[in-house]
């Protein structure tokens, strides 16, 4: 009997030790494949035209002296939704003349709501603590947020005074932010989100780099590019 619990024990060891070790090696080949792909991406040559395009009348930046970035982006978007992991990443390690922000897109009227909650939540200091939110809230709780109540009762959801919000979501500041930002979309040339744009005319997104590492492989392309320009337009 001592004999038979004897080999069970060993057995059952001998089986934790080859689990643990197996969960190790997946561990270890999935952060090999991760950081082959992410140096792939970094070590590929980078080419106008295929990675990035310029567009052919630059628009003005905001912040002379920085290497401007803008993210052009709509919440209901699976791809935004997506990519927005690898750019988060990829704004918190950058160098303070960098100058990032985004600007949502309404490729339909009916869209425009989603970039009033944008501004409005911008607006009352909540857009840092909610945009990633509302994009779960629409890609993973299948709400949609297109009318002014459904928006209202989410933003109320998350212990913002409904009220509050209300009056700034219908000001006149919001309102035009929104209006204007669509008029930006215009002007960009925008087509597809996301999109990103920097000093005003060098574009790319994972579709025109192929991935989502192609394209941050790019964004840091073009801003040495831009700072060894000396942020000129």
């Amino acid at each position: 009997m001592v004999w038979v619990l004897s080999r069970l024990l060993s057995s059952q060891v001998i089986k934790e030790k080859i689990m643990i070790s197996f969960s190790k090696r997946i561990f270890f080949l999935s952060v090999f494949i991760f950081l082959s792909a992410t140096a792939s991406a970094q070590g590929q040559k980078i080419e106008e035209g295929f990675d990035y395009r310029v567009l052919p009348v630059s628009q003005p930046v905001e912040t002379k002296g920085k290497v401007e970035v803008i993210e052009f982006f709509w919440y209901g978007c699976p791809h935004c939704y997506d990519f927005e992991p690898e750019l988060s990443a990829w704004v918190k390690r950058q160098p303070k003349d960098v100058a990032f922000r985004r600007v949502p897109v309404a490729f339909r009227d009916d869209f425009l709501p989603h970039s009033q909650l944008y501004y409005a939540l911008e607006a009352m200091g909540k857009g840092d603590a909610l945009n990633e939110k509302v994009m779960y809230a629409m890609h993973k709780e299948n709400k949609r947020l297109l009318t002014e109540p459904e928006i209202a009762d989410w933003v109320a959801s998350q212990g913002i005074d409904r009220n509050t919000f209300l009056a700034t979501y219908r000001s006149f500041a919001v309102v035009s932010k929104a209006r204007a930002a669509k008029q930006l979309t215009e002007a960009y040339r925008i087509d597809g989100v996301p999109t990103i744009v920097m000093q005003g005319k060098y574009v790319t997104s994972p579709s025109i780099a192929g991935t989502k590492a192609k394209a941050i492989a790019v964004m840091d392309y073009l801003e040495e590019k831009i700072r060894k320009d000396k942020y000129r337009q």
